[in-house]
């Protein structure tokens, strides 16, 4: 389901089957798996990957680097970082281009769940089934299965996996 008329969706993006697009996103040089849902108001980049059943609630913005993976929960306003020391201009005052830059990838694996509001900076990964709390700031590694929340992100607590059966 994709209402064209209020989104814009360059020819190379990859769109798996029965993917949901809502009015007003913009999307542009990524892919996008299976089953999953871009909310209202996202950005998605070239070269950012989402996998299948993946759910991107409105007004998030996922940046080039950003790799999800499978059935993994965007909450709404979940903004992605790819570079650590941003600048405008390069150093003779000219408008910085993709050669003036490095982007640093950002992994969020399988079944992890970000909280709305949350920050996530570049070259971190979330592990699997992992949870950000909502207006987090994740400026470091988060183990699998951890619950973690605050500026900058700390663990809370563990959870248990999920065992496969539950998810179906």
């Amino acid at each position: 389901m994709v209402n064209a008329e209020f989104a814009r969706i360059a020819p190379d993006v990859k769109l798996g089957k029965d993917v949901k697009i809502f009015a007003f996103v913009n999307l542009y040089g990524c892919e996008i798996g299976d089953e999953s849902k871009i909310g209202t108001f996202v950005e998605v980049q070239r070269g950012a990957k989402i996998g299948n059943r993946v759910k991107v609630s409105s007004h998030s913005f996922i940046c080039d680097g950003v790799t999800i993976e499978d059935e993994v929960f965007i909450g709404h306003g979940v903004m992605f970082i790819n570079d650590k020391y941003p600048r405008s201009t390069a150093q003779d005052g000219a408008l910085q281009t993709e050669a003036d830059w490095t982007c640093i990838p950002t992994l969020i694996q399988r079944g992890a769940s970000i909280g709305s509001n949350a920050t996530i900076l570049c070259g971190v990964t979330i592990g699997e089934g992992a949870i950000v709390g909502a207006g987090s700031v994740v400026t470091q590694d988060v183990p699998p299965w951890t619950i973690v929340a605050g500026n900058p992100a700390k663990t809370l607590r563990t959870v248990e996996p999920v065992q496969e059966s539950e998810t179906k």
